[in-house]
């Protein structure tokens, strides 16, 4: 297992109740490509055809953002990550809004998460059939419980998905649990931790996947002031600035305590970005 930290500085580390009936039944889906960054199309898994599907392309990536709880597809993470992704590529977006579950209680939320998974798989699995997209070049981005929701999909569909980049996935009624995303749920799997760290941090502290990075040792984010929340959406807004031009380079930690103290000083590793399968 290795630890890394950012020169931003990033860390690194590489490698209740039950849900109600169907409650992935109430997401939506919108893509968008170059052609139509403010003008999605609506997808829905169960009705899909090749009119549905004309703007998107086989030979392209796909990338799949996932929000989290209290999220929804204007939430500022979806625009944000979306016009970065298709700034620094021609390839196709998938914003998954499942706000319906998404907008209540954190419990009720949790309890939807691996519906909302299964409803994801059924429209990847139409997108595929319908020629499209290929789970080798697909990406799912999950933010806060949006990261396990890419991790219930990774787990169900027939054969892996290249990549999943999980931001700061929710720890409340994860931290132990065994159905949390996990390195197994892709080919390669990417953490950024900005807020796992203490008592009352939003996010899982653990090293989940194949590699973690841990930003600014993974806690109090420079302009948070010991804001969790500020320090818990900081996740996607460096994942969105990795797509730009800039690179975030973490270095390897050999212990905790350099994660921690952001005294790492190992091997570089680039975070974030949109390739597939770095490190892999």
């Amino acid at each position: 297992m290795f630890r890394y930290l950012l020169i931003l500085s990033v860390a690194v580390i590489v490698s209740n109740g039950s849900p109600a009936t169907k409650q992935g039944n109430f997401n939506t889906y919108f893509a968008y490509t170059r052609k139509n960054l403010n003008r999605p199309i609506e997808l829905k898994a169960g009705e899909i055809n090749e009119e549905a599907v004309v703007d998107l392309t086989l030979n392209k990536t796909t990338v799949v953002i996932i929000h989290g709880h209290r999220g929804s597809v204007s939430t500022t993470l979806n625009p944000t990550v979306k016009n970065a992704f298709l700034r620094s590529e021609d390839l196709d977006v998938i914003v998954v809004d499942w706000s319906v579950y998404a907008s209540q209680s954190y419990s009720n939320a949790v309890n939807a998460v691996p519906s909302v998974g299964e409803n994801l798989v059924g429209l990847i699995n139409e997108l595929v059939r319908n020629g499209v997209v290929e789970l080798s070049t697909l990406h799912m981005v999950g933010f806060d419980l949006g990261a396990h929701v890419a991790g219930f999909a990774g787990r169900l569909l027939d054969g892996q998905v290249a990549r999943i980049t999980g931001l700061n996935p929710s720890r409340g009624q994860w931290g132990e649990n065994s159905q949390r995303l996990s390195s197994s749920d892709a080919v390669y799997v990417e953490v950024i931790h900005t807020d796992g760290i203490g008592l009352v941090a939003y996010g899982v502290g653990d090293a989940i996947g194949d590699v973690d990075f841990y930003v600014n040792g993974g806690t109090n984010q420079p302009g948070c002031l010991l804001n969790n929340f500020c320090g818990h959406n900081r996740a996607w807004e460096v994942f969105a600035a990795s797509l730009s031009n800039t690179k975030l380079i973490g270095n390897e930690c050999n212990t905790w305590l350099q994660v921690t103290l952001n005294t790492c000083r190992g091997p570089t590793i680039e975070m974030g970005g949109n390739d597939l399968f770095k490190y892999a």
